[in-house]
């Protein structure tokens, strides 16, 4: 349940900070050319909103948990309404005159004013649409760049990892095993495990892996991915050793005198090599007395203890880079700016480039909602991933909103690139019928992800 909370609580402030930074790119833009925004709020307010505010007469006035705005808030129509709403899902930027999914037709019928978004020129309302996707971009780039200066870059290089690595079934079934360590994809030498990595082993014909002290060479299969996908194990894992970190209230593991770093190598005489091995044999053991062999300064012992019926010790394992010797990249403030533009540049080519993998079979299975997104960042609050992964949804945002699909900033951009090229001017009538196909569409998108969600909660 803590683990839960936690990830929930990270979800909604990133989400809260991708929105607030993607409305206000429109709002800057909108006030920058003298549209009004008649609301401005940080989450959905149906029935009624936590907090309103209004800058009326140079001052300040608040109204809270109300259900409607307060008579006063009428008197300056053009100073924008700001407030809380009480649904964490988002937050809206409501720009006079525009066609959004506020859908408000009884303003469209009247006749346009100076002030609102259809009056301006098709370039001004172009970069009004725009500013919520590049406000999101520059975040990320922020971000990255931020972090970098920061913790800087920390990485296994894969020539590191003695105990190479442990494939998925998917990856097994293409002929990878388990100890491999990956070394080249085609003749490019793979340095680090990410993403790149994989899309760099997609691409080839045949990666080189170092199996038993000799390099063997494994032909990468025609559609690679979609098989990964379609075994939802991911490709592969650092192997690594069960070696004690912490020990979480309670432990039997520190009951038994076990001590962080103590390396854990045995089950009753049968050897776990790996912290795999160790955690599949404590579970064979629930409620069980095992006899656990470890080691400790060098020197040999044993101990006793019961796995509980979850067969667990009830301690954190060390991590892979706390293991290996890791790669440490630190970077000056200067430095850090052009690294970040360069990470959020190639995080977003490399998602658009995934893209392609979505409109598959396996592809589509594999969609998920706010609980798939909510499960990517760590069971605990660590600022360093905390930030990444806020970054990463910015990048995601920024992407997804552009997509030409009428509701997104993308549709609205779309039409009016063609309102540039053709110099024709799509009918408000138009423009409300493809904000309600684009609606029903984004909102089929929303229930399916979400499905999946549930689907893969309930059968996993």
């Amino acid at each position: 349940m803590v683990i839960f909370l936690t990830r929930a609580l990270q979800l909604i402030i990133s989400l809260s900070i991708l929105v607030l930074i993607h409305e206000f790119g429109h709002f800057l833009f909108s006030r920058l050319f003298k549209v009004r925004v008649e609301r401005f709020y940080m989450f959905f307010n149906p029935v009624f909103s936590i907090l309103r505010a209004k800058k009326l007469e140079h001052k300040w006035h608040f109204s809270w948990f109300s259900r409607n705005s307060p008579d006063s808030f009428t008197e300056k129509p053009e100073q924008t309404e700001f407030g809380i709403g009480w649904v964490p899902l988002g937050g809206y930027c409501t720009i006079s005159g525009m066609i959004d999914e506020s859908m408000n037709t009884k303003q469209m019928a009247e006749p346009e004013k100076p002030w609102e978004f259809r009056s301006k020129p098709s370039w001004q309302r172009l970069f009004i649409m725009v500013g919520g996707v590049l406000f999101n971009f520059l975040l990320a780039l922020v971000i990255y760049a931020a972090v970098l200066k920061v913790w800087g870059e920390e990485y296994i290089p894969l020539e590191k990892a003695p105990m190479g690595m442990e494939f998925s079934q998917a990856a097994q079934a293409a002929g990878f095993k388990d100890g491999d360590r990956l070394i080249a994809a085609d003749g490019i030498q793979l340095e680090r495990f990410n993403e790149d990595m994989l899309r760099t082993i997609n691409a080839a014909s045949e990666v080189t892996v170092q199996r038993n002290g000799q390099d063997t060479m494994v032909r990468v299969p025609a559609q690679f991915i979609q098989k990964i996908i379609a075994g939802k194990q991911g490709f592969a894992a650092f192997r690594f050793p069960a070696v004690v970190r912490d020990f979480v209230a309670g432990s039997s593991a520190k009951k038994a005198g076990l001590m962080p770093n103590d390396s854990l190598t045995a089950i009753n005489g049968v050897p776990v090599l790996t912290f795999t091995s160790f955690a599949e044999a404590l579970l064979a053991n629930k409620n069980k007395l095992i006899q656990l062999t470890y080691y400790r300064n060098g020197q040999k012992r044993t101990a006793a203890m019961t796995p509980d019926e979850n067969g667990k010790l009830g301690f954190y394992p060390k991590i892979p880079t706390e293991i290996f010797p890791t790669k440490k990249i630190s970077y000056s403030f200067f430095s850090s700016i052009p690294a970040g533009i360069n990470k959020g540049v190639k995080t977003l080519s490399g998602y658009a480039s995934d893209m392609k993998f979505v409109f598959t079979k396996e592809g589509a299975k594999s969609i998920g909602g706010f609980g798939a997104i909510g499960s990517l960042f760590p069971p605990h609050w660590i600022w360093q991933a905390f930030w990444e992964m806020t970054a990463f949804l910015s990048i995601i945002l920024a992407f997804m909103n552009i997509l030409p699909i009428p509701g997104l900033d993308g549709g609205h951009i779309f039409f009016l690139l063609y309102e540039v090229i053709t110099r024709r001017k799509p009918s408000d009538k138009f423009m409300e019928y493809a904000q309600i196909v684009g609606m029903f569409l984004l909102l089929a998108l929303l229930v399916y992800a979400n499905g999946n969600d549930i689907y893969r909660w309930i059968f996993k």
